[in-house]
């Protein structure tokens, strides 16, 4: 067990805990793949397009026949589930839609645009360049080339790309089940009358909708009392992980990490050389791992993103974010950095030539939400980092 680890050994031992419980994986249907990591590869069951169609609604025709005035006999016509079956002869054209298989012997698409339409003739008005206007057979994707690496968050695009090569269902790892527990008897619920001395549960429900956004199926463990007893009762052997907030310092009211270690949960760190965020603990117990993060509202955010999000990932076989950090110039002087990394939250912008300016929060004190609001970005300054003047290229992590 390690008392302080430094953010790189608290992000390695969280990967090497989380690769020993990898979840296993599932087939779901594409509708419920929305936010799920792929376990297996997805392929092309099909082509696409599958033939040699049209990207304009016009004429097929030879490229050959396209003279300036031309007039060709339309003999046919091919539209998008109703292929034409007849062959291209010099002289012809076979009226054609978007979509639509091209005939053969065709090798160009005559827009409408470009034509007049006299009964059963169409005259080429407007001089052809070059043969163009098709979409040839396997543009987008070929039989069997693969669509999406396995360890893909599946988005939208993912499951329009999946459905376009024919496939019905995806093989995804299953949705790690995460507990949060928030801790504190001055805790009360959003929209609650608050008595003197109490404040409301913030972050609890915050990171209930992050968890859901990487990938995760939250579930609330409700707010325990500043008891090891209540502690323990909440605490669920049917989760992948439990998260606790708060109740992890050393006051005497702080009972969370002794509940846990009632429980049998092993310590795997106890703090990390982080600010905000030294109070943060990692633990495990058979198949369940417990994070704890700091009950300080923004440390909760800042270490949620640093540690949470990596752990959901190694449990689900999830790409990590590339890259990692990105630089941008700061817009003003940051003072040197103390012995433990410290994690801005700041805004990143993009100017007019396409350079990344960021700007811390002004007050980056760990009781803070206000700064969330706008924050796109932290801005990492590692372990006693020299001050940067207003102009220096800076680290930076984005948030979404």
């Amino acid at each position: 067990m390690i008392r302080m680890a430094s953010v790189e050994q608290a992000l390695a031992l969280i990967a090497a805990q989380a690769a020993s419980r990898r979840l296993r994986a599932e087939s779901v249907p594409l509708a419920r793949a929305f936010g799920r990591v792929l376990a297996d590869p997805v392929l092309a069951r099909v082509s696409q397009p599958p033939a040699d169609v049209s990207a304009m609604d016009g004429y097929a025709v030879r490229f050959a026949d396209m003279k300036m005035g031309a007039a060709l006999q339309v003999s046919g016509e091919s539209r998008a589930g109703e292929p034409s079956e007849a062959r291209l002869n010099p002289g012809e054209a076979i009226r054609i839609f978007t979509g639509a298989h091209l005939p053969e012997a065709a090798d160009h698409i005559l827009i409408q645009e470009d034509t007049r339409r006299e009964g059963d003739t169409v005259i080429v008005t407007f001089e052809q360049r070059k043969p163009e206007n098709i979409r040839r057979r396997g543009m987008d994707f070929g039989l069997d080339d693969q669509l999406i690496p396995a360890g893909r968050m599946i988005t939208e695009g993912a499951i329009s790309l999946a459905a376009a090569g024919n496939n019905g269902t995806l093989t995804v790892a299953k949705a790690p089940r995460i507990g949060v527990l928030a801790n504190g008897d001055e805790l009360a619920e959003a929209g609650a009358d608050l008595s003197s001395g109490q404040i409301v549960n913030s972050i609890q429900p915050a990171l209930l909708a992050l968890i859901r956004r990487w990938g995760g199926d939250a579930i609330d463990l409700g707010v325990s009392q500043d008891t090891e007893a209540d502690v323990r009762r909440r605490l669920s052997t049917s989760t992948d992980v439990i998260v606790s907030i708060g109740g992890a310092s050393v006051g005497d009211y702080d009972v969370v990490r002794t509940a846990f270690a009632a429980e049998g949960f092993i310590p795997v760190f106890e703090k990390i050389a982080v600010k905000p965020g030294k109070p943060t603990w990692f633990s495990a117990k058979d198949r369940v791992l417990a994070l704890g993060l700091p009950g300080n509202p923004a440390a909760a955010m800042v270490t949620a993103q640093l540690f949470l999000r990596p752990l959901i990932a190694a449990l689900t076989g999830a790409m990590p974010d590339q890259p990692h950090t990105q630089r941008a110039f700061t817009l003003h002087d940051i003072p040197a950095a103390s012995a433990r990394e410290e994690y801005l939250r700041a805004v990143v912008s993009l100017g007019d030539d396409g350079s990344s300016t960021v700007r811390a929060a002004e007050n980056q004190d760990s009781s803070l939400l206000s700064p969330f609001l706008v924050a796109n970005c932290l801005i990492r300054r590692p372990i006693k980092a020299p001050a940067a003047k207003a102009g220096d290229l800076v680290e930076i992590l984005m948030l979404r």
